[in-house]
């Protein structure tokens, strides 16, 4: 099924018929397909709502890059066309991201959330780090110098900015589309650190101890700044920690969202 928003399409899957909806967000690269497993096993007791987000999937890439907040937007719209008075959701990674922004957007709509291994703070960097940083913003600062430009040509500058990142990116990036590239740097520099305090609902944060996409801290972060939060930790897990320990995830979860 598709779904038509204010400023873009989104595919979505539905199963099962329970009287509460438990909404799927995806991580990054990801679709609805990361969610097999939960559909199966969720299905009895919800009516479990899966979506592809715009880029992804089953889903046309969005026309412009998009932030974090305008997936946020797209999915909160969703969310009233469901006609429910709030879903349960259950998220990965960048989905986590859009949860959070969720939660500040508009609170009441989550009654309550499993967030594993997800996104959305500030990563610290290390000396390695903070020096390709550094070497990037210099070349380009000469890429912008007026002479640079006069010299090479825009055509020629911009593909070279292109070969720059292409060379330090991250896999996410270098797999991307030139929309979806684009859409990653509005993404990850986003800082959604003060939504965290705009979570009133229950919140379950599931971590992998390897983690190293979003690390523990970030997990500590988040049960520490989220009002009524609790973090379990997944011992030799990383940042699929829900994939690579499944029955222990679904175990924790039906106990959390069912009782």
């Amino acid at each position: 099924m598709e779904f038509q928003g204010s400023h873009g399409k989104m595919h979505y899957e539905v199963a099962g018929s329970g009287d509460r909806t438990l909404l799927l967000l995806h991580g990054w690269g990801g679709s609805t397909e990361n969610w097999i497993p939960v559909v199966r096993d969720f299905q009895k007791d919800f009516t479990v709502v899966n979506v592809d987000f715009p880029g992804f999937g089953l889903s046309p890439e969005p026309e412009t890059p998009w932030s974090v907040t305008e997936y946020a937007r797209l999915v909160l719209e969703f969310i009233h066309s469901l006609n429910v008075d709030g879903v349960y959701v259950m998220a990965h990674s960048f989905g986590g991201r859009v949860a959070l922004l969720l939660s500040q957007m508009e609170s009441s709509v989550i009654i309550k959330q499993v967030l594993t291994g997800a996104a959305g703070l500030p990563p610290k960097k290390n000396a390695s780090q903070k020096m390709t940083g550094g070497i990037i913003h210099a070349m380009n600062g000469m890429m912008d110098n007026r002479l640079t430009r006069k010299m090479l040509g825009d055509e020629k500058v911009s593909a070279l900015r292109e070969k720059v990142r292409s060379l330090v990116g991250s896999s996410d990036y270098k797999k991307a589309s030139p929309m979806m590239r684009e859409t990653f740097k509005l993404v990850i520099n986003q800082d959604l650190t003060d939504c965290l305090k705009s979570v009133t609902a229950s919140t379950l944060l599931i971590w992998g101890e390897n983690d190293t996409a979003t690390p523990l801290w970030m997990g500590q972060t988040m049960e520490k700044e989220i009002r009524d939060a609790g973090l379990v930790v997944f011992e030799n897990a990383g940042h699929f920690a829900y994939l690579e320990q499944y029955p222990r995830f679904k175990a924790i979860c039906e106990k959390f969202l069912i009782g």
